[in-house]
C-alpha cells in the first residue's frame, strides 16, 4: 500500500432505502436495491466512482508488472485440440504463442493445413469469440456459432469448408445449440429461441424450440420439430444417428439435473413422430443415442448415481427394456462413451471415467460390456475429448485421439496405438513456457459433519516448509466437477512462493450425483462447510495462516466465497468474487436466474427461502464487523449472472466493515464488453493482474 492508496481510499456514499419486504413471515431488509438498476442515476455515478477507487488502488499495488509478465509467458504456451475427423478430413483448434484466440483449422487427407475461421479476422477488435463448431457428415460445410462484447448470444453462420466462403447465417437466437447434420449436408436440427414479440415480457432469454433447418432456406420457414407446450425454460440438445435414421432429443427445465428424452425415426416422414422414453418427473439423468451398431445406448444414473450404460433396442427405447451393459463402479464417475472402429472387425467401446476428479481410459468389449485394455494417460491430468477417425477413412483406423492436460501442462493431443497398446505425444502447445517448479498431490481431509473431500495442491515441494501464502479456489455446484487443468494463475501463485488449493466441495460432481444432491438445495451448507474446513486443513497442516489465507471463486463460485467471507470473515484474509450470485431472495428475477431454482430453492416457497436466506450472503452482512479485503469482479454484458449482486454486495460490505479501508479495502472492479465466459488473452492477462496482485499485497506473497 502506498500513501497515495491509503489517502484516497474513502468509500462512495451509499444510499440506505428503507425497503422491509414480509416475506412468507420473514423481514427481508433490502436497502440497496436501487442499484438493481445499472441506468438510475444514482447507480451510474456510485459506479463511476466505485471505477476510480478501485483503479487508484489496484494500478499501484506491488507486483503488477512482474505477474503480468508471467501471465504472459504462461499463456503464450498456446494450445491444440484433439481432431474431429469427417471423412478424411481433421478439424481442429490452435492458439499460437501471440494469437488472442484459438483459430479453427481443416488438415486435408494429404497433411496440408490452412485456416478455416480466425475470429480475428472477423473481428481485430477482439470482441467476438467462436461458440463452438460442428462439420457435417462428409466434412464439407460447418457450423460455427459466434458471440460479440460477451453476450453468449451464438450467431449461427454455415460455411462451405473447400472454400471458406459463407454459405448462410447469421441465424439469431441460437445460444446453447447443438447441431446436429442429417447424411448429405442439406439439412440439420437444431435450437432456437422464439421471436422476442412471441413471448411473454421478461422471457425473453427462454422459449428455446428444437427446429429442421435446410441449408440456405428462411430460417423463420424451419419445421418446428419440438418444445411447444413444455416450460418455458426448457433446455434441449439433439443427436442424429450416423445413419440419419434416428432423432434424439434431451431436455431438462434450467439446469435441473433431470431429464427427458425423446427418439424418433425419421425414415418414417418428413414429420418425426416422437416417442417419450424418461420424463423429468422420473427424477435421473440420461444421455442417450444410436450408436453405429443399431442399438440405443444410455448413460444414466438411474439406481447409479456415478453413473451407468444400458442398451436398447430403438424401437422400444422405454427403461424397462434396457439392458446393462457397463455398471457403475462405485469409486469413480462415468463420464463419456465412444465408439472405436479399428476396421478389423473387431470394434471397442472407449469409455472415460474420473476417479477422484481424474481421468482414465479403457477399452470395452461392446457385445459384453468386458473390459478389454487399459489407455496409458501420461499423469494425472483431464481428458478433454477423444476421437477416433470415421469408417470413409482408411489411415489412423487404430489410433484414439486424446485431448490431455493437467495443471502445469498445456492444452495439448495424444493419441492411443490399438496395435501397440502406447499412448504417444501427438501434437504439444505450440509455444515453447518456462514452466515452473511444482508439485502437484491430491490429499483427504474431513469436512464438519466427518465426510472425507479430497483436494488438490500444487506448492514447490510435497511437505510444507513453513506457512505461506495459500490461493484456495472451488466452484461446488451444478454437478459441475473441477479437474485438473492448465492453470496459469496458479502455477505464477506457485512460482511466487505462494501455494494453490482446489478443494472438491459437495455440490459437484466429481464424487457423482450423490455427492451434487449432497451440496443443494436444502444441503447448500455442506459445500461452505468443505470450504471452510479445507481452509482449516491448510492451516492445521502448517501450510498456512489465516492472515495468508487467500480465496477465491468464480459465478457459482463467487456465491461460495460471499457466504465463506460473511460465514467465517475470521478464517480469511482477502477475497476476490467474481461474477457472483450473492443475493440468494431475488437471483430468480435476473436474467437466467429462475433456471437455477431447481439447484438452490426459490425464495416463492417458504420453507426454500428459509434456506436461501440462511446463507444468502448479500443478507448475511453484518454491522461493525472486521472483514477481509475484497475485490468483486463484474462483467457489463454479463448474460447469466446479473452485476447488480456484486453493486448490492460491495455497498453492504463497505457500509459494515469495521476494517481499515487502508489496509482491508472493499473494491469492485468491473470491465464492459465482455461477458461471463470467453475472453482474450489481454483480457484474461489484465482481469488475472488485478487479481493476483490484490491477493498477494493482502497475504505478503511478494510477485516482483
Amino acid at each position: 500500500m502506498t500513501d497515495v492508496q491509503a489517502s484516497q481510499l474513502t468509500y462512495p456514499g451509499a444510499d440506505r432505502d428503507d425497503i422491509v419486504e414480509d416475506l412468507h413471515g420473514h423481514q427481508v431488509a433490502d436497502p440497496y436495491r436501487w442499484l438493481e438498476d445499472p441506468a438510475e442515476p444514482r447507480t451510474e455515478a456510485w459506479s463511476t466512482a466505485q471505477d476510480a477507487l478501485a483503479r487508484t488502488w489496484l494500478d499501484e499495488l506491488p507486483g503488477r508488472e512482474a505477474i503480468a509478465e508471467r501471465m504472459r509467458s504462461l499463456l503464450s504456451s498456446g494450445s491444440v485440440s484433439a481432431p474431429a475427423w469427417r471423412a478424411g478430413r481433421a478439424f481442429f483448434t490452435r492458439r499460437e504463442p501471440e494469437q488472442e484466440f484459438p483459430v479453427l483449422y481443416v488438415r486435408e487427407a494429404d497433411g496440408t493445413e490452412r485456416v478455416l475461421l480466425d475470429v480475428t479476422e472477423l473481428d481485430p477488435s477482439g470482441l467476438t469469440t467462436l461458440d463452438s463448431w460442428t462439420p457435417s457428415l462428409e466434412g464439407d460445410r460447418l457450423a460455427y456459432q459466434i458471440s460479440v462484447g460477451g453476450d453468449e448470444e451464438s450467431l449461427l453462420h454455415v460455411l462451405d469448408v473447400a472454400t471458406g466462403e459463407l454459405v448462410e447465417g447469421p441465424i439469431d437466437r441460437c445460444r446453447y445449440s447443438t447441431i446436429s447434420w442429417l447424411p448429405g449436408g442439406e439439412e440439420f436440427f437444431y435450437i432456437r429461441r422464439l421471436a422476442p414479440e412471441l413471448v411473454p415480457d421478461g422471457e425473453e432469454l427462454f422459449h428455446r424450440r428444437v427446429w429442421r433447418h435446410r441449408v440456405g432456406s428462411d430460417p423463420d420457414q424451419d419445421l418446428l420439430v419440438h418444445g411447444e407446450g413444455l416450460d418455458h425454460t426448457f433446455y434441449y440438445g439433439t443427436r442424429v444417428s450416423r445413419d440419419g435414421r434416428w432423432l434424439v432429443i434431451e431436455g431438462s427445465p434450467g439446469t435441473a439435473r433431470r431429464d427427458s428424452v425423446w427418439i424418433a425415426d425419421l425414415a418414417a416422414g418428413d414429420v418425426p413422430e416422437l416417442r417419450q422414453v424418461v420424463d423429468t418427473s422420473d427424477g435421473y439423468r440420461v444421455g442417450a443415442w444410436v450408436e453405429r451398431d443399431g442399438r440405443l445406448y444410455v448413460m444414466t444414473t438411474l439406481d447409479a448415481p456415478r453413473w451407468r450404460l444400458c442398451v436398447a433396442d430403438p424401437a422400444r427405447p422405454e427403461p424397462a427394456n434396457w439392458t446393462e451393459l457397463i455398471a457403475e463402479e462405485p469409486d469413480s464417475v462415468l463420464e463419456a462413451v465412444r465408439w472405436f472402429d479399428t476396421g478389423d472387425g473387431d470394434p471397442q467401446l472407449v469409455v472415460l471415467r474420473t476417479r477422484h476428479a481424474v481421468s482414465e481410459v479403457t477399452l470395452h468389449d461392446p457385445a459384453t460390456g468386458r473390459r478389454t485394455a487399459e489407455v496409458p494417460l501420461p499423469s494425472t491430468g483431464q481428458v478433454t475429448s477423444l476421437t477416433t477417425v470415421d469408417e470413409s477413412t482408411d489411415r489412423d483406423r487404430d489410433r484414439l485421439w486424446i485431448g490431455w492436460t493437467d495443471f502445469a501442462t498445456p492444452p495439448c493431443v495424444h493419441a492411443y496405438s490399438r496395435g501397440t497398446g502406447t499412448t504417444e505425444l501427438d501434437q504439444q502447445a505450440p509455444g515453447t513456457v518456462e514452466l515452473p517448479a511444482v508439485h502437484t498431490q491430491q490429499v483427504t481431509y474431513r469436512s464438519l459433519d466427518g465426510t472425507p473431500v479430497r483436494m488438490f495442491l500444487l506448492s514447490a515441494s510435497a511437505e510444507p516448509d513453513r506457512p505461506r501464502p495459500v490461493f484456495m479456489t472451488g466452484y461446488g455446484g451444478f454437478s459441475l466437477s473441477r479437474e485438473p487443468g492448465y492453470t496459469p494463475s496458479a502455477l505464477a501463485w506457485v512460482a511466487a512462493g505462494g501455494v494453490w488449493a482446489l478443494p472438491s466441495l459437495r455440490g459437484g460432481g466429481e464424487e457423482g450425483e450423490e455427492w451434487h444432491v449432497a451440496g443443494m438445495r436444502e444441503q447448500k451448507q455442506h459445500t461452505f462447510d468443505d470450504f471452510h474446513a479445507a481452509a482449516q486443513h491448510l492451516i492445521d497442516e502448517g501450510w498456512t495462516t489465516s492472515e495468508q489465507l487467500a480465496i477465491s471463486g468464480g459465478s457459482n463460485g463467487g456465491l461460495l466465497v460471499g457466504a465463506a467471507l460473511t460465514q467465517r470473515p475470521d478464517l480469511y484474509r482477502a477475497v476476490v468474487c467474481s461474477a457472483p450470485l450473492l443475493d440468494m431472495v431475488r437471483y430468480e428475477q435476473f436474467l437466467l436466474g429462475r433456471t437455477w431454482n431447481d439447484e438452490y430453492g426459490t425464495a416463492d416457497d417458504p420453507e426454500e427461502l428459509g434456506w436461501l436466506l440462511s446463507y444468502s450472503p448479500y443478507h448475511n452482512v453484518a454491522d461493525q464487523t472486521d472483514y477481509p479485503s475484497v475485490l468483486f469482479t463484474v462483467f457489463e454484458s454479463d448474460s447469466r449472472v446479473d452485476p447488480n449482486h456484486a453493486r448490492k454486495m460491495c455497498a453492504a460490505l463497505q457500509q459494515a466493515t469495521s476494517s481499515d479501508p487502508a489496509k482491508r479495502p472493499i473494491l469492485l472492479r468491473r470491465e464492459t464488453e465482455v461477458g461471463h465466459a470467453a475472453r482474450s488473452v489481454s483480457r484474461t492477462v489484465g482481469l488475472a493482474t488485478d487479481q493476483l496482485a490484490f491477493l498477494a499485497e493482502a497475504t505478503g506473497l511478494a510477485l516482483d
